[in-house]
């Protein structure tokens, strides 16, 4: 067993600025901005490297870390030199018009495709009229014509030459051709002089004349004829005119296009509409006035079925990076938006927008991963997206089942997209736990540090960053003894004097507020004494909580002793953490003993007050009781322990040493120093573990006793396992170098005693008894004592009721 009595020098890790060379950062050149994260960068550059499927990476750290900024540079760096994907675009699917196709262009091709089908098209609106009213295509269908009506003559004609030779007149009029008799002057007869003729003659003629209205009616069916295979004619002959104006002018792309085989069908798709609406380019654009439903029942003068929708267009060379901020379905997968017109909604492919999917195809997609996680079908449609390696564009509403009218659905897209998700380390672990399809589509874990090690080359870099912080961010330099103030702090954030906190976003914020204040004074650079103020100002505007605390222990409310002795109480310490604000407080542990069943009650846990670690270091302590002083007799004790004034809940079991002492204090009747706090878990062999805020409760034990005034007696006792922790501040160390304030550590619960009780802990001898007069031989005595009376009381129990 060892005590430890502590000097300011192994209280605090001082950093010597005459170590650095410079004397302010803005001298430091080869900033960095990657320290201390070797092992994740090296998993981001093997998952960006590897190009098998399901080798997307899960970034883990906690917020603040730099894990966005560290991996987006990081990845932007490798993305410059990569080779830059290939453009897409959605075009008008003429055999599926609901079913837009996908083509894909070599980089920046995407764009000039667009313009050179608008340009075409726009030419094709003033050529093909201007063909069609050309002399040759005129004199063409003129011929037409005139070869329909010398037709239509020749049949008119052969029926009028029969009926003159049979005697019947033939008399054409506005209604149509009339055929009646013929009299001796080849006049047509009149109907008295016809209803004189004999009724045989007569006869004759109406015969011949219903002949010939017979013939004349099969002329007029000939003609309907001549007219429907005369239109076609014409048909045709627009059709061949404007093919032979749309190949003319579309064979240039034909020879452009000529290696992507998707391009040149979709150009015959082209070719194919024109020519088959060649009337498009002849009427006019606009919808007539006063009827404002043309335009939604004739989409097609608009042209937009040949319009090009550019998804993606990469006129930047390298592999494109995509930060989504806003991880929803739609903004991940693309979207159809829709038109409203007179109450109507419509689509079309070129209302099609991208998604961030689309936009890092080929390169890296970033997402936050619990932003992703809260939004709806987000996460599911992104793993299916990656495991299918296509993107399809498809309505929410199709994945509720809530849509079941016809709309468009886009060719899929083929994926080749490393995804980064960035999140906690709960989040990863959760998703690894509960996912089975996670670890399949997330292979590769880029865990970030929290800290790095504190060695004179670290040092170096940390000043280092510390520089291209304050470059990048436009800040006043830091002065060199400024720059070991930050981090000394950085020391002291991390919990550990030989570490340094990567907690970067954190100084950031320091070095803004250190920025402030100097620029208040007209600095020109940042110094020590800015930092300091910079840091004590940002702990009081959180403190209010503390303060009122404290307060209440000051006025004898909150009732904390640090004088004197006390049988049966301890000085804890605990922490408590409300926002950003983390502070510790000394709180009274008491605790009574009798015989009893061996029974150790936590009042925390009887009123459920007490968490499940709390609850263990109790069980803990008992077990170290029953093994250290009852190895040989019933453990014949009931005790009770409790956190005085708590009103909240208890949790941790870095209190159980101070149960354990407030506990055998009460069993020897051997009062305990107030004033010394303790803190520390306590092990089944009496060890002294380390425990976590170590700072924070020395000093809020310690701001207690300078308000009350340091008698030189006062101090704590830490775990020896702690003292590479300590990092106190300023007034804590001059404290101790005035000999007015002390710390200890301690590896074992028997020095804790020593030093509480004044008393040697005492060891067991040969005859398997503690020494005589010592603080465990009193803890025995009693137990033994317990026992005994125990015993007694149960044969006298027993002989009454005999």
């Amino acid at each position: 067993m060892a005590i430890c009595f502590l000097s300011s020098q192994e209280a605090y890790h001082y950093c010597n600025p005459e170590k650095f060379s410079f004397e302010t950062t803005a001298e430091v050149d080869g900033v960095t901005r990657f320290i201390g994260q070797e092992r994740a960068l090296e998993a981001v550059d093997f998952g960006i490297g590897i190009r098998h499927q399901g080798f997307n990476l899960f970034v883990l750290g906690p917020e603040g870390f730099g894990r966005h900024s560290v991996v987006q540079s990081f990845i932007n760096e490798k993305a410059v030199s990569e080779e830059t994907p290939t453009d897409w675009c959605y075009v008008q699917n003429f055999k599926h018009g609901h079913r837009p196709l996908a083509l894909e262009f070599e980089p920046g091709l995407g764009a000039i495709f667009q313009k050179e089908m608008h340009e075409l098209i726009d030419m094709l609106k003033t050529t093909i009229p201007t063909v069609i009213e050309g002399e040759d295509y005129q004199s063409r269908k003129l011929a037409i014509t005139e070869t329909l009506q010398q037709k239509i003559d020749s049949l008119y004609h052969v029926v009028e030459e029969r009926a003159k030779e049979d005697g019947i007149a033939v008399i054409k009029t506005e209604q149509g051709i009339l055929f009646t008799a013929r009299d001796d002057e080849q006049k047509p007869m009149s109907s008295q002089a016809f209803m004189d003729l004999p009724k045989e003659e007569r006869k004759r003629f109406e015969t011949l004349i219903e002949k010939y209205q017979l013939e004349l009616q099969q002329a007029i069916n000939q003609v309907s004829i001549l007219k429907r295979e005369a239109e076609e004619e014409g048909r045709i002959l627009k059709k061949e005119t404007g093919r032979l104006t749309v190949s003319h002018l579309i064979n240039a792309l034909y020879v452009k296009y000529k290696e992507n085989e998707p391009v040149i069908s979709y150009l015959k798709g082209v070719e194919e509409e024109i020519t088959e609406n060649v009337d498009d380019f002849l009427r006019a654009q606009e919808p007539e006035k006063g009827n404002p439903f043309i335009g939604i029942l004739s989409p097609a003068a608009t042209f937009h079925q040949y319009k090009v929708n550019v998804l993606v267009s990469h006129e930047e060379r390298g592999a494109p990076v995509i930060y989504e901020d806003l991880p929803t379905y739609q903004n991940l997968h693309g979207r159809i938006e829709h038109h409203a017109k007179m109450g109507v909604l419509s689509t079309h492919f070129t209302l099609i927008q991208k998604g961030s999917l689309h936009q890092a195809n080929g390169g890296y997609l970033i997402i936050d991963a619990g932003r992703l996680l809260r939004q709806p079908f987000a996460y599911e449609g992104l793993k299916r997206t990656l495991r299918s390696q296509k993107i399809r564009i498809e309505p929410v509403e199709r994945l509720l089942g809530l849509m079941s009218t016809v709309t468009l659905e886009p060719e899929p897209i083929p994926l080749q997209t490393k995804v980064v998700l960035i999140g906690d380390p709960m989040l990863y672990y959760l998703l690894n736990a509960y996912d089975p399809e996670f670890q399949s589509l997330f292979k590769v874990q880029a865990d970030f540090e929290h800290t790095m090690v504190w060695n004179e080359e670290n040092q170096q870099l940390y000043a280092s960053l510390l520089a291209n912080l304050t470059s990048s961010k436009g800040l006043l330099p830091l002065h060199r003894q400024a720059v070991a103030k930050v981090i000394e702090q950085a020391a002291r954030e991390a919990g550990d004097r030989e570490k340094l906190s990567l907690h970067l976003s954190g100084f950031v914020d320091l070095l803004q507020e250190a920025d402030y204040l100097a620029r208040k004074e007209n600095n020109d650079c940042i110094g020590v004494e800015v930092i300091e103020t910079a840091i004590s100002t940002a702990n009081r505007r959180g403190d209010r909580v503390k303060d009122r605390i404290q307060e209440g222990i000051h006025e004898g409310i909150r009732r904390i002793e640090t004088s004197g002795s006390k049988v049966g109480q301890i000085n804890g310490l605990s922490v408590m953490q409300l926002g950003n604000s983390y502070f510790g407080m000394p709180t009274r542990i008491t605790a009574q003993t009798r015989p009893g069943d061996g029974k150790l009650i936590d009042i925390e846990r009887e009123v459920k007050l007490g968490g499940a670690l709390h609850s263990k270091g109790v069980l803990i302590l008992e077990a170290y009781l029953s093994a250290t002083y009852a190895h040989t007799i019933p453990l014949s004790l009931r005790a009770s322990l409790v956190f005085e004034q708590s009103y909240g809940g208890v949790d941790g079991d870095s209190a159980s040493c101070a149960e354990l002492c407030a506990l055998l204090s009460s069993l020897a009747k051997v009062p305990l120093k107030q004033n010394l706090a303790i803190t520390g878990s306590i092990s089944q062999h009496g060890e002294v573990q380390a425990i976590g805020g170590v700072n924070e409760k020395i000093e809020g034990f310690f701001d207690i006793c300078r308000h009350r005034g340091l008698d030189g007696e006062q101090g704590v006792i830490v775990p020896a396992a702690n003292i590479r922790h300590l990092m106190l501040k300023k007034s804590v160390l001059e404290a101790i170098d005035a000999k007015r304030f002390h710390l200890y550590g301690v590896d074992a619960v028997d020095d804790a005693l020593e030093l509480l009780t004044g008393l040697q802990a005492g060891r067991r001898g040969e005859e398997d008894v503690f020494e005589k007069d010592s603080f465990n031989r009193l803890v025995e005595e009693q137990l033994y004592c317990f026992a005994r009376d125990l015993q007694k009381f149960k044969q006298e129990d027993e002989e009454s009721k005999e």
